[in-house]
């Protein structure tokens, strides 16, 4: 079974401020058949208010073009807020249980409740060793 995943923002601004890391390579990979990227209007929201406002520089819109037509989209209808410590993170961790999904975060602190749901919160490089792109 293909592994479903959700790229936290903070993993896609990594990825494009930086060619060097594993945020990186796991864009790369988006569309690879590796796995299943999944997204939501939400979270579809916050990564182009974060890529203006961090990257004003850059045309984001192509990129996050580009994530909708291969990632699986999603209406979430559940409404458990708050429960993570960062409520704007609520709305990921809704998008994971809708779609067992595990979230691809570099603040797995931040999802520590996400277990609570059976949902995975692995980093960039943890998911790329899970699925045999990284030693």
């Amino acid at each position: 079974m293909i592994p479903q995943i959700i790229l936290d923002t903070n993993v896609l601004l990594t990825a494009l401020k930086s060619s060097r890391g594993s945020s990186y390579r796991l864009l790369t990979l988006v569309d690879s058949g590796r796995f299943q990227l999944n997204i939501s209007t939400p979270l579809v929201a916050e990564y182009e208010e974060v890529l203006r406002r961090e990257m004003p520089n850059i045309n984001g819109t192509d990129i996050i073009d580009y994530l909708c037509v291969v990632a699986n989209r999603h209406k979430i209808f559940y409404l458990w807020r708050p429960v993570l410590k960062d409520p704007d993170d609520d709305f990921i961790l809704e998008l994971a249980v809708k779609c067992s999904a595990t979230i691809i975060t570099w603040n797995i602190r931040d999802f520590k409740k996400a277990a609570i749901f059976g949902v995975s919160v692995l980093t960039p490089r943890e998911f790329l060793q899970q699925i045999g792109e990284l030693p």
